[in-house]
């Protein structure tokens, strides 16, 4: 199948699981994760975060989407951006490759991606982007599935878009 890059609401994505851009904790935030709450149905989200308790950074969970048009939720936690050389780039990668795989391995065809990592965790969004469509393209030579990359605003999707234009 193949990436895609999308302007718009990732709440709003009809795909068999949305990523949320989580914490270790699993617990509401603000940006991606705060929306994604929200509109899931905070309670409910809450109870099935509050039931796992912990991820490790790179890593990912599922958890139903509750009131999302997406089925699944997959919680995954980025790296917090320090400088660069603290390994952010390996992290990153592992946060999309751990939630791409989870997605396949439980049989779902679709998948849509926030910019992980982007928003308070405070990565560079050209290096964001550059890491996610290079991770994601990787995995879809090996296996099959339909990859949503979604931005919220236009500048980050032009900036997507730019970034395959050799």
């Amino acid at each position: 199948m193949s990436l895609r890059f999308i302007e718009g609401d990732l709440t709003e994505m009809d795909s068999d699981a949305i990523v949320n851009a989580a914490n270790c904790y699993l617990q509401p935030g603000s940006g991606v994760c705060g929306a994604i709450f929200n509109k899931a149905g905070f309670t409910e989200l809450m109870e099935a975060c509050n039931q796992i308790g912990h991820i490790n950074i790179g890593e990912c969970c599922m958890t139903d989407g509750f009131h999302l048009k997406s089925r699944y939720i997959i919680h995954t936690v980025g790296p917090i951006y320090i400088d660069g050389k603290h390994h952010e780039d390996t992290i990153l990668r592992k946060a999309y490759w751990n939630s791409l795989n989870m997605a396949f391995e439980h049989g779902l065809q679709s998948i849509s991606f926030p910019l992980i990592s982007t928003g308070v965790f405070g990565y560079p969004k050209e290096e964001a982007i550059s890491i996610a469509i290079q991770t994601i393209n990787d995995f879809l030579k090996v296996k099959n599935m339909t990859v949503n990359l979604v931005a919220l605003d236009n500048m980050t999707y032009k900036m997507m878009k730019n970034s395959c234009i050799d």
